[in-house]
């Protein structure tokens, strides 16, 4: 049985490390909040962006086969971006979102294709350093999502998609549902399909529609929108996977605080069966001791 004074020791450690989770689990609740407002700003704006794109696209103004960039062709090597956090500490997070870069990479190579990666992130790029895999990786990222940073990754993707390096590219990124959940989801990037999505529920408000008019021509504008619109999905990856690591981590931290809460009282109770223990021992010996006197 362990002494007084390590139990002691054990108690204060485990104290020390729930002020610690304590404390982190309020700074992340505070950088959540600011990057879930960025990321509740821009998802409108990137949902009509869309939009508008799908709309051009599908309305016979321009002919998508014409643009680079929408042209499939036969698949012999796949790219990936993988958008992960910089730092840990947000349970099974990173894990997540490589578990399923993991399956999408060995549904590819069943399928005889090739496969790179871009890593965006520093968990991601550690985990595949030594894989032979990563083409490109660009780390300390994520602490601040910023538009130039996006805009680095997807004209460095959109680069290798017309030099015929790669024939797809993919993007993998945590998607924020709500603080309790955030899911692995996978999205196709090159070429750039131009597909209606249906909607997922129905809804009793009357749906607007018309015609756009565009200036300058729509062929025109559709060559300079259709880079600005792979910027805009990776940008809204990297703050999709920045305010779900700020939520794993404060679920986790939390988590981690009760934890250390419910070890300290169990160490208590153990320190106080400890002492009952080492006085009752003291106080037979001296019942001994007098027992022995009278003798």
């Amino acid at each position: 049985m362990p002494n007084l004074r390590d139990i002691k020791r054990k108690i204060e450690a485990v104290k020390k490390i729930g002020q610690i989770t304590r404390a982190m689990n309020m700074v992340a609740a505070a950088k959540l909040r600011g990057a879930q407002e960025r990321v509740e700003q821009f998802r409108p704006y990137a949902t009509k962006f869309r939009e508008v794109v799908t709309e051009l696209a599908a309305s016979g103004a321009v002919n998508p086969a014409q643009f680079e960039l929408m042209q499939p062709r036969e698949v012999k090597k796949v790219e990936i971006i993988l958008v992960t956090a910089d730092r840990g500490l947000c349970g099974a997070f990173n894990a997540n979102l490589i578990n399923a870069c993991e399956r999408f990479i060995r549904e590819q190579k069943a399928k005889g294709r090739e496969v790179s990666l871009i890593c965006v992130g520093r968990k991601g790029a550690q985990f595949y350093r030594k894989s032979g895999l990563i083409r490109e990786s660009y780390e300390d990222v994520m602490s601040r999502v910023e538009m130039f940073n996006a805009r680095a990754i997807a004209r460095e993707a959109m680069r290798a998609f017309l030099d015929k390096e790669v024939d797809e590219t993919h993007i993998i990124y945590g998607y924020f549902i709500n603080v309790v959940r955030q899911i692995p989801k996978i999205d196709k990037l090159l070429p750039i399909a131009v597909e209606k999505e249906e909607a997922a529920e129905e809804t009793t408000e009357p749906k607007i529609s018309g015609s756009y008019i565009y200036e300058p021509e729509p062929e025109e504008l559709f060559a300079q929108i259709l880079p600005l619109y792979i910027n805009t999905q990776v940008f809204a990856a990297m703050l999709e996977t920045a305010v779900s690591e700020q939520a794993a981590r404060m679920t986790a931290m939390d988590n981690a605080n009760r934890a250390c809460g419910d070890m300290v009282h169990s160490l208590t109770l153990l320190f106080n069966k400890t002492r009952q223990a080492a006085i009752t021992k003291e106080l037979m010996d001296i019942v001994g001791g007098a027992e022995a006197l009278k003798g």
